[in-house]
């Protein structure tokens, strides 16, 4: 990673996606076969590769410690000022710091879950020019949660973003969305079920990847040894149509058509 590819992320919002595997080869091998990412080593060491796009950061993926880190989970990381702060917001809430802040390159990490069991991290420091929506980052990140309000008082105290100039916090009927600048940053919906026996039910982060043909993606993941999760494998657009799948390791992630 050059020093021309670093930026200092906007505070408050998602700066970043990882995924940790259990083998990092065979998720080398499915996502590249399905969303056609590339995959270069990182600063982090060849235990951690970004992927990209057309030379532009996709996302981030890690080989894990068998036994030492959850299961495969796609999570997003938000940008803060100060990761011991956040970390004590987070346990204040009630909510659960997993891992930090801990130096990671030359920022500071933290691993968390929100009082209802939804994974997010979080970073201080620089890092890739990467935004929700642009180029070849996610289209978008939706968290699937419990009770909608009750999750935006939480993310909201937790992040700051009353605090944080051009974050806008709507409230709408049956969803929160949040705005920086003007532009789409994160959603906040309903429907998770913490008691549910199937992970796609429960809360969790979506992360929402744009492709141009949704069902030929589906049946190339298929084909690359992805799966459908059971019961219901779609999942909420604004675009009208989407797939939940799950990757080799069962990391969930949706496919959504890209916008035209």
């Amino acid at each position: 990673m050059s020093a021309a590819e670093h930026v200092v992320p906007a505070p408050g919002i998602p700066c970043w996606v990882n995924l940790m595997v259990g083998d990092l080869r065979a998720a080398q091998a499915f996502y590249a076969a399905v969303l056609g990412w590339e995959f270069r080593t990182s600063s982090l060491g060849s235990g951690f590769l970004v992927a990209s796009v057309g030379g532009r950061p996709v996302a981030g993926i890690g080989e894990r410690r068998p036994g030492l880190a959850p299961p495969s989970v796609w999570t997003p990381y938000f940008a803060v000022r100060d990761a011991t702060l956040t970390a004590a917001r987070i346990r204040e809430r009630g909510a659960t710091l997993a891992v930090g802040p801990v130096a990671l390159g030359e920022g500071r990490a933290g691993l968390a879950a929100d009082r209802d069991g939804a994974a997010f991290g979080f970073w201080e420091g620089p890092g890739l020019a990467w935004s929700v929506g642009e180029e070849s980052a996610p289209a978008r990140l939706d968290l699937q949660t419990r009770d909608v309000f009750e999750a935006a008082v939480f993310y909201g105290e937790v992040f700051g973003w009353a605090d944080e100039p051009g974050i806008d916090v709507a409230y709408r009927r049956d969803h929160v969305l949040v705005e920086r600048d003007g532009r789409p940053a994160l959603s906040l919906r309903g429907g998770g079920v913490q008691t549910s026996a199937q992970p796609q039910s429960r809360p969790r982060w979506l992360v929402n990847f744009a492709v141009d043909d949704v069902e030929r993606a589906v049946a190339t993941a298929m084909g690359a040894g992805g799966g459908k999760p059971q019961m219901a494998s779609s999942a909420w657009s604004p675009d009208g149509f989407s797939r939940v799948l799950q990757d080799p390791g069962g990391g969930l992630f949706t496919l959504t058509q890209r916008r035209t």
